[in-house]
């Protein structure tokens, strides 16, 4: 068995451009960075994908985690403030993959139709993993076709996807195809992404596989360190 989680640890400028309460309750964004690597380091977890990573997230995490390797790809579009001037001294946006254990860097790209959402896939264990944002638009159907290409590109080896898809589990289902399983989360669980307004769902942060078991699924409170919960996966591999 082994552990995975997802987390989109959302980026300050997307916190402010949005309102988010996020960016009130943590108006200092250096104690919310500190207080994210704080938890990131904390975990158990064997891989742990990270979505809207700053730059400055990230060098925190590099630091505090020198004994795990760390997978990044910085996206082509740098977030731009649009109320006031960034506090970041590095506004840049990454996708993140936290390893514990040898692990190789396979592919990293942003989708084609989107320069702000990508891809990240390393293989560890004799397993593929993928971290990803997905668009929250229609473009999410040919993204969710190339997510598929990628965990099926080595299809000796199982895959596990791990990400914000910005959508409900029956669509990632649906459009991954056969031979996906997105694991569901049980009933009463905490939204992945609370709101309280609006008609999206409030699931769309998941755990998709092929060919690996997934036994447990868990939501876990983040605290208020971000607009998202971190979702957790016990895996029979």
């Amino acid at each position: 068995m082994i552990t995975v989680a997802t987390w989109n640890v959302l980026h300050r400028i997307h916190a402010e451009n949005w309102y988010e309460d996020v960016s009130s309750r943590w108006p200092d964004e250096a104690a919310r960075i500190d207080a994210v690597t704080a938890c990131v380091a904390a975990r158990t977890e064997r891989v742990i994908a990270l979505q809207e990573v700053s730059g400055d997230q990230l060098f925190s995490l590099r630091a505090a985690l020198p004994s795990r390797t760390i997978h990044s790809m910085q996206y082509l579009r740098v977030p731009t403030a649009r109320r006031h001037a960034s506090v970041l001294r590095d506004p840049s946006e990454h996708l993140a993959l936290i390893v514990e254990g040898p692990s190789r860097e396979i592919t990293a790209e942003s989708f084609a139709d989107d320069p702000g959402k990508g891809a990240i896939a390393v293989s560890a264990g004799g397993v593929v993993f993928v971290a990803t944002h997905v668009t929250g638009d229609r473009r999410r159907a040919k993204q969710l076709a190339r997510l598929a290409e990628l965990a099926s590109a080595t299809p000796e080896y199982p895959a596990v996807l791990l990400g914000d898809f910005n959508t409900d589990r029956e669509t990632v289902a649906s459009s991954l195809g056969e031979g996906f399983t997105v694991a569901d989360v049980p009933p009463g669980s905490l939204a992945t992404r609370p709101r309280t307004s609006g008609a999206k769902s409030q699931f769309i942060d998941h755990v998709a596989v092929r060919g690996v078991p997934v036994r447990e699924v868990v939501v876990e409170d983040s605290g208020g360190l971000s607009d998202h919960n971190l979702v957790r996966a016990t895996l029979a591999l």
